[in-house]
């Protein structure tokens, strides 16, 4: 009973996790103080569950867990979540606090859902459990990009209307042209680091579950290129080099290149059903 209890401490401190990372990178794309604070209480929070969590293994197994590879990696997330700690509190340089939690988070989610040190049934319980939020995190991205492909529709239905100087009820009832750009970006900016950490899960799930797992399997390469596809979408938007209908149609791009990846390149992967 205790060893379940405190599989689901570890599973609830990759989901705080998991909650800092989004919050990190909305701030890291829009300088947002409150958002950083969110993020760096969620994070400390972390801290003090894996701090926790080493101290009693110390007393458990009177050493230092370093002994092994799967121990090595959590002190080395530990010591990431510190770094990341002292740089957000005292640096204030966002693109590497962003980018070390990434990390932090992938090395947390593959010592947390390694399923050496359970017995057999526990292990594959937990590893179905990271199936699950694996698929509950893709979808919720492919979820906001999906509103944010409606939204750039509806942006260039009204910059259409507009243009053409056809005043009407249907003008009024579309939202006005800033205001559905902005929010289409900013579904994508929580879409993007969702997909990045399904990604991350789903990599983790396949290397545990799957002897014939390839790095080169096509839905992991076309997972990706999504997810490049829509950073360099918020990166343009961000940058300015691209805004106004221009973006809106990457948008939609975008989306029926993920469309693409969600309905057809899984028929093509050795185990991606």
């Amino acid at each position: 009973m205790q060893d379940i209890f405190m599989t689901r401490l570890h599973e609830f401190t990759i989901i705080l996790y998991a909650l800092s990372v989004l919050f990190y990178f909305f701030d890291f794309m829009h300088n947002n103080q409150r958002a950083n604070r969110i993020a760096f209480w969620l994070l400390l929070f972390v801290w003090v569950l894996q701090s926790s969590f080493l101290i009693i293994y110390i007393v458990e197994m009177q050493r230092f867990p370093i002994l092994t590879i799967i121990e090595g990696l959590y002190f080395y997330s530990w010591i990431l979540v510190i770094f990341s700690l002292v740089i957000n509190k005292w640096l204030k340089i966002d693109f590497i606090v962003f980018f070390t939690n990434v990390l932090g988070f992938a090395i947390m989610a593959i010592h947390t859902f390694a399923p050496a040190r359970d017995s057999a049934l526990h292990a594959e319980q937990v590893v179905s459990e990271l199936l699950f939020i694996h698929v509950t995190a893709a979808i919720l991205a492919y979820g906001m990009f999906t509103i944010s492909f409606i939204f750039s529709v509806l942006y260039c239905i009204q910059y259409d209307l507009l243009k053409k100087k056809k005043w009407g009820k249907r003008v009024m009832r579309i939202a006005d042209l800033a205001k559905l750009e902005h929010i289409a970006y900013l579904l994508s900016v929580f879409g993007v680091p969702l997909l990045l950490i399904g990604l991350i899960l789903g990599i983790q799930w396949a290397i545990i579950q799957r002897p014939d797992f390839h790095w080169y399997d096509p839905k992991i390469i076309s997972s990706f290129i999504v997810l490049f596809i829509y950073s360099c979408f918020l990166y343009l938007r961000v940058s300015q080099r691209l805004r106004g209908k221009n973006i809106a149609l990457l948008n939609i791009a975008s989306f029926f290149i993920m469309l693409i990846n969600f309905f057809l390149v899984g028929n093509f992967s050795n185990f991606h059903y």
